[in-house]
C-alpha cells in the first residue's frame, strides 16, 4: 500500500467510524452482541489468503460480519461492567500513535515519545490533586500495575532479594492483605508475583463494604506472631461490585506503623479525582506508596492507558530495571528511559490519546461530563430508594448503583433466579446492557453509568425498562 492509497481507504475508514458512532448514539444498534459463539469465525475464510485481496473487501467485512458481533460500549444505553469510554478525540490521537509508529525502548529511540508520557501523566497528578511527591508512567492494564506493586513491595520486603535467592531463599513467607471487594487482579497479581494464594488474606469489610481498618491489624499481628512477614497492602477505592471506597487514611497509618507497601487500587474512581469534592474519598492518599488510576475508563482515552504513579521512582527503577549494552546511550544520566518503569522493554506512544483528550476537552469540560454523571446515579438512587419492592444494596458513591427487585415473600434461591431473569430480559430486548453481580452470596444488578454520550433521558428510559422487566 502506497500513502495515496492509505490516504483514499483512511479517509474511508474515518467515514466509517464517524457513521458508525453517530449511529450508535442514536440507538441503531442492539446494546448486547446477538451472535453465538463460533458465529463470527463461521463467516470468515478458515485459511489466510493466498494472494493479495482489495482492502475495501476488509473493510464491507466489518460492516457484514465485525459489527454485528460488536457490544457497543459507546451507545449512551450501555450501563455494564464500567465506562470505557473512547472519546474521538483519543481515537485520534491513537490514530497518530499508530502512524506515527514509534517504539519506546529509550529515550533516544523515542524522545517525543518518553517526554510526552511524562508531561501528560504530570498533568493528570496535577488534575487529580496530588502531590509533586508522585511520578508516573502509563501500563497498559490496572492488572499490569498492581502486578508492578506487589513485584515492588515484595523487593523491598526482601531486600531486593530477586538479585539473589529469590522468593525461594526468603526466610519467612510474604503476606499480601485486601479487602473482599478488591478487584480480581489483585488475587492474580499475588500468584504471578510468587507470593501463593495461601498468603494472601481477605480482609473483613464494614457494612458499606469498605475495609475494616481493625481486621486489618488484626490480620496483620496474627501473622506476625505466626513468624510469617506481612509485605503490603491493597487498597482500594472504587471497587468494582460496588463502587466501595477503603478507609486508605486509616490504612496507610497501619501500613506505615507495620512497615507495609501501601497499593490503592482506582482503576475506575481515580478519574473522578478531577473533582475537588470526590477527593475525600481518598484521603490518605499521599501517605500510599503506589497508586493506579485508568484514564481508559470514565475518563475517555481509548483502552489502554493505564497510569501507575509512585513516590519513590527509584525503587521502581531498580526493581524493573534492565540494560543491555545495545540499549545504553550517552543521554541516559539525564532522561528517563521508561523500559526501567514497568514490565514491557518496549512501549507503544500511548500518552498521544491522553494529551488529545485533556487539549480538546480541557479539565473544564472533563469536570463537567463527570458532574452529569454523579448526577444521573443521584438521581437513579433516588428513584430506587422510593419505589416500593427495589433494595439500593451499596452507598452510591460515584456513578453505579447496585439494586435487587424484592417481591414481597421471594427470597434465597427464588430471588436469584427472578433478579437473573428480569436482567437477561432487559439485555436480550436490546435496548440496554447491565450486568449482574453477586453481593453478600446473591444476585444482584449493577448500573453502571458513565458512557460520554448517556444523557438523563437515557437514565429515565432504563429506569422505565427495569420497573417493567420485574413485571413480565
Amino acid at each position: 500500500m502506497n500513502t495515496d492509497d492509505f490516504r483514499r481507504l483512511g479517509h474511508q475508514l474515518i467515514d466509517w467510524i464517524a457513521d458508525y458512532r453517530r449511529d450508535a448514539a442514536a440507538g441503531a444498534y442492539p446494546v448486547m452482541a446477538r451472535v453465538a459463539p463460533g458465529e463470527v469465525r463461521s463467516r470468515l475464510p478458515s485459511v489466510p489468503p493466498a494472494e493479495p485481496e482489495p482492502l475495501e473487501e476488509a473493510l464491507a467485512d466489518l460492516t457484514r460480519v465485525i459489527l454485528p458481533a460488536c457490544t457497543h460500549w459507546q451507545d449512551p444505553r450501555f450501563f455494564a461492567y464500567f465506562p470505557s469510554n473512547s472519546a474521538l478525540a483519543a481515537v485520534l490521537g491513537d490514530l497518530a500513535s499508530t502512524g506515527l509508529a514509534q517504539l519506546g525502548l529509550n529515550w533516544q529511540a523515542a524522545p517525543a515519545l518518553t517526554e510526552l508520557e511524562e508531561l501528560t501523566t504530570d498533568w493528570l497528578r496535577q488534575m487529580m490533586g496530588l502531590s509533586g511527591a508522585w511520578s508516573g508512567v502509563i501500563q497498559d492494564t490496572a492488572s499490569t500495575s498492581t502486578l508492578v506493586a506487589l513485584l515492588c513491595a515484595r523487593e523491598r520486603a526482601t531486600d531486593y532479594g530477586a538479585e539473589t535467592g529469590g522468593l525461594q531463599a526468603a526466610p519467612k513467607p510474604l503476606i499480601v492483605y485486601a479487602s473482599s471487594q478488591s478487584h480480581s487482579s489483585v488475587d492474580k497479581a499475588a500468584l504471578l508475583a510468587g507470593f501463593g494464594r495461601d498468603n494472601l488474606r481477605v480482609v473483613a469489610v464494614d457494612e458499606r463494604y469498605g475495609m475494616r481498618p481493625e481486621a486489618l491489624r488484626e490480620a496483620i499481628v496474627a501473622d506476625r506472631e505466626r513468624g510469617l512477614l506481612p509485605c503490603a497492602v491493597v487498597a482500594t477505592v472504587g471497587s468494582t461490585a460496588t463502587t466501595a471506597v477503603d478507609p486508605v487514611a486509616d490504612i496507610a497509618q497501619i501500613a506505615r506503623n507495620h512497615g507495609l507497601w501501601l497499593h490503592v487500587d482506582a482503576a475506575m474512581a481515580g478519574s473522578a479525582m478531577i473533582l475537588p469534592e470526590c477527593r475525600p474519598l481518598w484521603q490518605g492518599i499521599e501517605q500510599a506508596d503506589s497508586l493506579v488510576v485508568n484514564p481508559h475508563k470514565w475518563l475517555g482515552a481509548s483502552f489502554d492507558c493505564s497510569t501507575y504513579y509512585v513516590r519513590d521512582p527509584r525503587h521502581l527503577v531498580r526493581v524493573m530495571s534492565t540494560s543491555p549494552s545495545y540499549l545504553r546511550t550517552a543521554a541516559d544520566a539525564e532522561v528517563k528511559n521508561l523500559r526501567d518503569w514497568g514490565i514491557p522493554l518496549g512501549r507503544r506512544f500511548r500518552a498521544l490519546k491522553l494529551w488529545f483528550l485533556i487539549r480538546e476537552q480541557g479539565v473544564s469540560g472533563l469536570q463537567a461530563r463527570l458532574r452529569r454523571d454523579l448526577s444521573h446515579a443521584r438521581w437513579l438512587a433516588g428513584q430506587v430508594d422510593e419505589a416500593s419492592g427495589w433494595k439500593r444494596l451499596a452507598p452510591a458513591h460515584l456513578q453505579t448503583v447496585c439494586v435487587r427487585h424484592e417481591p414481597r415473600g421471594l427470597e434465597g434461591d427464588a430471588l436469584d433466579t427472578h433478579t437473573l431473569a428480569w436482567v437477561r430480559r432487559i439485555n436480550e430486548s436490546g435496548k440496554a446492557y447491565l450486568t449482574p453481580a453477586m453481593l453478600d452470596g446473591r444476585w444482584m444488578v449493577r448500573v453502571s453509568l458513565g458512557v460520554e454520550t448517556t444523557e438523563r433521558e437515557h437514565v429515565e428510559a432504563l429506569w422505565v425498562q427495569m420497573q417493567e422487566a420485574v413485571r413480565a
